[in-house]
């Protein structure tokens, strides 16, 4: 099984005693966003194959990963240069490359990735600002990752109400970005990806094919996994999803290009029902909720090992 964590909410950042207390206690409920179905998820190292993280801000739970040992990982760690005028609760974002230093060091740096995204073009962030910033933080962070995901802003309604003047970054500015950060990528021995975005720049030498793919997971775990054929496959790419146990509107973030939250009212009012010791995220099992138990089997295929 793949658990996923981070598509919803960032649990390292915000919700890591919780999650360290689910991994102790070997299970956790996760309720589906859309018809309020329980599932329980057991947290077995057998049967777990690998828990995929994503996060703007790791350090809370990297001072515990001693008490995740027994599990493989993957981590995507978000870091952009934008100002607390678009990402309000984000560390700076040289904090969050030292975080990520000092993560690498620790799971290796074949389970972790950079992400850079979303990109938007605005009078004060515009290309020569991105092209610059990814520069400085390649020359960071080349040696404690292999790859760099990039994307550019999607414009949900939850999007446009709160960011209003946020524009879709047209095919021309798309072009600039690709060009320029594939050859600082190549400067620097980083392969540049996109997930979602089309193959527009594939002819910079970008791999569309997906950010979570089952190689990039095969090379974390360092072994070969036997996913059966559609699994966890929900996207337009080749992702491995896996069963995620975040929720929507809880992430204190509060980045105004955010998809997950509709709005920080709603996210302040879901904090407030957070229990650490509860099986859910957020709120507490009821008398009358259904739990259905999702026994998945491990997919690491005990023929293979990569080397």
């Amino acid at each position: 099984m793949i658990l996923n964590t981070g598509t919803r909410t960032d649990i390292p950042a915000f919700f890591h005693k919780w999650f360290l207390n689910r991994v102790e206690e070997g299970f956790v409920f996760s309720k589906n966003p859309y018809n309020n179905q329980i599932y329980k998820y057991n947290f077995n190292p057998k049967t777990v194959d690998c828990i995929c993280f994503c996060s703007k801000n790791p350090k809370p739970l990297l001072r515990n990963l001693d008490n995740l040992s027994e599990y493989k990982q993957f981590w995507f760690v978000t870091i952009t240069p934008y100002g607390n005028d678009i990402e309000v609760n984000v560390p700076d974002y040289r904090k969050v490359i030292k975080t990520f230093k000092e993560l690498s060091e620790t799971v290796g740096i074949n389970a972790i990735s950079w992400r850079y995204d979303p990109i938007f073009i605005t009078e004060k962030y515009d290309l020569e600002f991105h092209i610059d910033k990814f520069e400085e933080m390649a020359s960071e962070l080349h040696e404690y990752t292999s790859d760099c995901t990039i994307s550019f802003i999607d414009l949900y309604k939850k999007v446009l109400r709160n960011f209003p003047e946020a524009q879709e970054v047209t095919t021309d500015e798309r072009l600039v970005i690709g060009k320029n950060f594939a050859k600082i990528a190549d400067e620097y021995g980083l392969q540049m990806k996109t997930c979602v975005e089309g193959t527009l720049l594939d002819q910079f030498g970008f791999d569309s094919t997906g950010c979570m793919t089952q190689q990039v997971l095969e090379k974390a775990i360092g072994n070969n996994l036997k996913v059966p054929k559609g699994k966890y496959r929900n996207r337009e790419c080749n992702c491995l999803m896996g069963r995620d146990i975040g929720l929507y509107n809880t992430c204190m973030h509060g980045c105004r290009y955010c998809y997950a939250n509709s709005n920080m009212k709603r996210v302040k009012k879901n904090q407030k029902l957070h229990n650490p010791n509860s099986p859910l995220l957020i709120g507490d099992v009821k008398d009358d909720d259904v739990v259905k138990e999702v026994r998945e089997p491990s997919y690491v295929d005990g023929q293979q090992t990569l080397i």
